[in-house]
């Protein structure tokens, strides 16, 4: 296996692969999913475990972050493995537990509690649509080919505990299947926020959260803009990439 690390902030880093990498929008749903220490999260679909990794980054002074435990769930072994090798380099056995597994079979039984926070950066395309790469991690990363958005919520309502949140984020055209699917299995649309390039352009990504067991009502929040008039980051995305000198 061919990897090198990438420096996340100040003591954290993170083994990366052409196959298991990351962008952006892992940034923005690891700050979107809110997650506190005291909480037990995982991810599911982890690639490399950008997301969750990016929950242990240290805060600006310095403090220690991250749930009390992060289960990271993925299908396939090089991932898993990848992330095995992250773990060890930054000495976080005892509170990252990488677990190789189909998603779909996962239930509370397999996790000594249930969960706070379950996180996923899901398939962007619809099984049978757009044009499938050739290497099996990307086709798995990008095509609802081993699961879908249905099988991510209900995977979630099952580790979940009442009360408990599911976070994602998708393209805008799957904004119905994303809020269909979490009401199917019982996790109701709580918040969404719409993520665009700038103030002037349409959104190119959602963030969402359900809550386990929740009454209806849902919260638009105001767009996450990436960058302003100036082409330069916003102060919101620098404070989410922790580009603390321009805070």
């Amino acid at each position: 296996m061919v990897f090198e690390y990438e420096q996340l902030g100040e003591h954290i880093k993170i083994a990366v692969s052409p196959e298991h990498k990351f962008g952006t929008d892992a940034f923005l749903l690891s700050d979107f999913a809110k997650v506190k220490k005291k909480d037990y999260a995982a991810d599911l679909g982890t690639g490399c475990g950008i997301v969750a990794m990016l929950w242990f980054r240290p805060g600006v002074n310095g403090e220690d972050n991250g749930p009390k435990k992060a289960y990271c769930v993925d299908i396939q072994t090089q991932a898993i493995e990848q992330l095995k090798q992250t773990v060890e380099e930054n000495s976080l056995h005892d509170r990252v537990v990488p677990m190789c597994m189909d998603l779909k079979n996962i239930n509370s039984s397999l996790l000594p509690q249930e969960l706070d926070v379950v996180t996923c950066n899901p398939p962007y395309k619809i099984e049978g649509t757009g044009i499938l790469n050739d290497a099996d991690p990307h086709t798995i990363a990008r095509h609802e080919v081993m699961c879908t958005i249905n099988d991510v919520c209900a995977a979630a309502a099952k580790m979940l505990k009442f009360g408990g949140r599911l976070c994602v984020c998708q393209r805008p055209e799957r904004l119905a299947d994303v809020l269909q699917a979490m009401r199917q299995n019982g996790i109701e649309p709580k918040r969404v926020r719409f993520v665009q390039k700038r103030h002037d352009s349409a959104p190119w990504l959602f963030l969402a959260e359900g809550k386990k067991g929740s009454k209806p009502y849902m919260n638009v929040e105001a767009p996450l803009v990436v960058q302003d008039e100036k082409g330069e980051l916003t102060a919101e995305m620098k404070r989410i990439y922790m580009l603390y000198a321009t805070k």
